[in-house]
């Protein structure tokens, strides 16, 4: 199923110029607390003895090991933040970029790719790389970035221009639970930190958002044309995923190890659209679930 190819090495200034940071906000707030807190266990170094002093009620031993303690604190809040935010800007442009290489790596022909669909595309980070492989390849294929809203599909197409695959993407807004598109239509469905957003207003751990996280699962088999490919690199719900597709009895269903990303695990989940449907009353808990795509 997949292919080791090598992967297209870019700056990551120039992933930065392209694509921008979607959860800019939160880094800010990461590092504008790792400051603080750094600033504050620099005043407890610097200004030791005087916090002791101003703690001379407490019993003779006590305030130094409190102020100790509130400095240690501090330095470790500000160390654990600084790498938050590290984190979370590695994962939101590199890592998403080389995670990006490795699934479209997953399908061994791009030129037999005629329909491809990205769901939750956002600013096009994926959806471009799906779109390079198909020229690279000389296919007359189009990837259809689905968004949840006009501005981030005018996000998509804007940053399509810039890397050069413009004639290859088309975006759109659409619900993910619902998919425009009718059945076995796309050859490859790929979705990049997405799906686990779906339901959110109920709780990421809550039956409802389950169940929601589930009707895109369902649509995403339904789109996919029987001996399509579907790669899925999400947080959290890889193996509620794979249970999912089990239940489909969807065929070759691979779960990456995990790879931190935002601060969490991550998993890469694909899987094979059966060529013929399963036999009415055949079996769908006696699938394997391989572990694959070691680095």
């Amino acid at each position: 199923m997949g292919r080791s190819s090598p992967s297209t090495n870019k700056d990551l200034l120039q992933i930065y110029a392209t694509y921008g940071l979607d959860q800019w906000q939160t880094l800010v707030f990461l590092l504008l607390h790792a400051i603080f807190f750094s600033l504050l266990s620099l005043l407890f170094l610097l200004y030791f003895h005087p916090i002791c002093s101003s703690l001379s009620l407490l019993p003779s031993s006590l305030p130094r090991y409190a102020a100790g303690f509130a400095g240690s604190v501090t330095a470790i809040s500000a160390l654990c933040l600084f790498c938050a935010a590290g984190n979370m800007f590695y994962s939101g442009l590199a890592l998403h970029h080389q995670m990006a290489q490795r699934m479209v790596n997953a399908v061994w022909d791009w030129s037999s790719v005629k329909n491809a669909l990205d769901l939750g595309c956002g600013r096009g980070i994926l959806l471009n790389t799906v779109a390079m492989q198909l020229k690279k390849s000389g296919s007359s294929g189009r990837v259809v970035g689905l968004a949840h809203c006009k501005q981030t599909a005018m996000s998509a197409l804007r940053t399509a221009k810039i890397e050069g695959v413009q004639e290859y993407v088309t975006c759109r807004e659409g619900d993910v639970r619902s998919l425009p598109f009718p059945d076995n239509y796309f050859d490859v469905v790929t979705s990049a930190v997405f799906v686990h957003t779906v339901g959110k207003a109920y709780g990421h751990r809550t039956v409802e958002a389950a169940a929601e996280r589930m009707r895109v699962v369902g649509e995403l088999v339904r789109v996919l044309k029987p001996g399509g490919i579907g790669i899925v690199w999400d947080l959290l719900h890889a193996q509620e995923y794979a249970r999912k597709l089990q239940e489909l009895r969807v065929e070759d269903v691979r779960v990456s190890e995990g790879v931190t990303a935002f601060m969490v695990s991550s998993h890469i989940v694909s899987f094979t659209k059966p060529v013929q449907p399963p036999a009415h009353g055949a079996a769908s808990g006696g699938q394997e679930v391989r572990l694959d795509w070691r680095s």
